[in-house]
């Protein structure tokens, strides 16, 4: 009999397990985005042998020491990963939930009743006497079954089971690209203080330049050789400079408590930049790959399609739904009335109790269940291909900024090397008396521009390939 009893449990177990599916088949949706990315002017042309940089960790891609550092600082500390990581451990555990619906909970249970009752008769012959009977009963019992196991011939709870499966690979992609934007956003503010430093070091420069300009102009107003006009000028620069001096040194502090957030920390001093300079902090590489078919490794867009997966399955569970529901107990179990007896011979007992549940009227409630799963799915299809479309324009607008940045750079270099020069012979042909003050105040102030400008695009250098880095997937590793 015990046997035969868990045959049939297997057998019921098998049947409910390979039950069929109703949920639709998926398809990945196609033609969001272009085959190729954008190639041609303004884009570069990336060698066929280049390494592809959205496979290269981060420890791989960032050349400067003090940099890694301060990521890995990151890492170890920021509040929005760890938050990450907690979602991911909350969507496993929720699919550990789930995934147990699947299968039956088997219970083990005892008990022994124990009763006494009293039966009292009255005697004949009217004498007044009575006979009374005590009896105690005994009960003892145990047994093991299976309580209102659902038997899942139509896939609703596998269903339910593959969107929380679906979800706990979704969060796990949320977290490797709040793990990559990290990075991205640790090095960019890390290089964004840097510029801005050597902002700092051209403004004190230039003020120390103006400063030169503003005394001789003024002992020369002082004799007479000047005007007004020319000091006043003179000190508009200097107060100019000032202003920006005292403007950088409040967006470094800034600069600072932007990176101490990031981080998590504060950053050690030793970890701080000097100044960004003309130094590549970063492997200044192309991709190998430039089809559009890297952006589907990206993060962010296959937590969309896990998201659209999990939606897909939520169908097949409403469909499901509107099936019978078919439920079985069962129990096996002995029973005795001593306790030395309970696992002797004729003392077990078991229990089969299959049952089904089909609603007949319920106004609607499956039906429209169904009509939201469908509208949710058709809205994860939406997300999945806008989040696919934005992750084509960030490539696209990374690559267009890559293959004109040198340009950029060359263009701005020669020209803060030309204002310089300029600036150099307008002071000395203004102290000769060939020149107007105003010349060499023209030539001063277009020097300082180029300057700043050029520090400026050297950043944008920079950030970039972090940008690009970022946009194509980014190692983790």
């Amino acid at each position: 009999m015990t046997r035969t009893i868990r045959t049939a449990a297997a057998l019921l177990a098998s049947v409910a397990l390979a039950g069929c599916n109703l949920a639709p088949g998926y398809v990945r949706p196609q033609g969001a985005v272009p085959a190729a990315l954008p190639s041609g002017a303004p884009y570069p042309a990336a060698p066929s042998d280049a390494a592809d940089i959205s496979k290269i960790g981060w420890q791989t891609f960032f050349t400067d020491a003090k940099l890694r550092d301060v990521i890995a600082l990151g890492l170890a500390n920021n509040r929005d990963l760890r938050l990450a990581a907690a979602n991911v451990l909350q969507a496993r555990a929720q699919y550990r939930v789930q995934r147990a619906d699947q299968l039956p909970t088997v219970n083990l249970g005892a008990s022994a009743t124990i009763s006494n009752g009293t039966a009292a008769a009255a005697s004949a012959g009217g004498s007044g006497s009575s006979a009374a009977s005590n009896s105690t009963v005994e009960v003892y019992s145990g047994s093991v079954g299976v309580s209102s196991f659902e038997l899942d011939l139509w896939g609703r709870l596998r269903n339910l089971s593959e969107n929380a499966l679906q979800s706990y690979f979704a969060t796990e992609e949320a977290q490797r690209a709040t793990r990559i934007s990290l990075i991205s956003e640790i090095a960019s503010a890390y290089l964004t203080l840097a510029s801005d430093q050597d902002l700092l070091a051209v403004a004190q420069e230039t003020l120390a330049s103006y400063d030169q300009s503003l005394q001789l102009t003024r002992a020369q107003f002082r004799i007479g050789t000047q005007s007004e006009l020319a000091a006043r000028q003179a000190e508009t620069n200097y107060e100019s400079a000032a202003n920006d001096i005292a403007t950088l040194q409040a967006q470094i502090a800034q600069d600072r408590n932007a990176l101490d957030l990031l981080v998590g920390t504060p950053t050690p001093e030793a970890l701080l930049p000097h100044g960004l300079g003309d130094t590549d902090r970063t492997l200044n590489t192309l991709p190998g790959d430039l089809q559009s078919s890297v952006l589907l490794r990206r993060p962010d867009v296959l937590q969309a399609e896990h998201q659209l997966i999990a939606q897909n399955a939520n169908i097949g569970a409403a469909r499901a739904a509107m099936f019978p529901t078919i439920s079985l107990t069962t129990s096996f179990g002995t029973v005795s009335s001593a306790l030395s007896g309970l696992f002797g011979a004729n003392s077990q007992s078991w229990s089969v109790a299959p049952g089904a549940t089909l609603p007949i009227f319920d106004f609607g409630r499956r039906k429209g269940n169904l009509d939201l799963a469908r509208a949710q799915q058709q809205g994860a299809v939406a997300t999945y291909e806008k989040t696919l479309q934005t992750a084509f324009r960030e490539v696209a607008d990374a690559l267009a900024t890559r293959g004109t940045i040198d340009a950029q750079i060359g263009a701005r270099t020669r020209r803060a090397t030309a204002a310089d020069v300029s600036a150099r012979l307008s002071e000395a042909r203004y102290r000769a008396g060939v020149d107007s003050f105003l010349t060499s105040l023209d030539a001063q102030r277009t020097a300082y521009s180029a300057r700043r400008d050029l520090v400026t695009t050297r950043l944008a250098r920079a950030t970039n390939l972090v940008t690009l880095y970022r946009v194509l997937g980014g190692g983790l590793s």
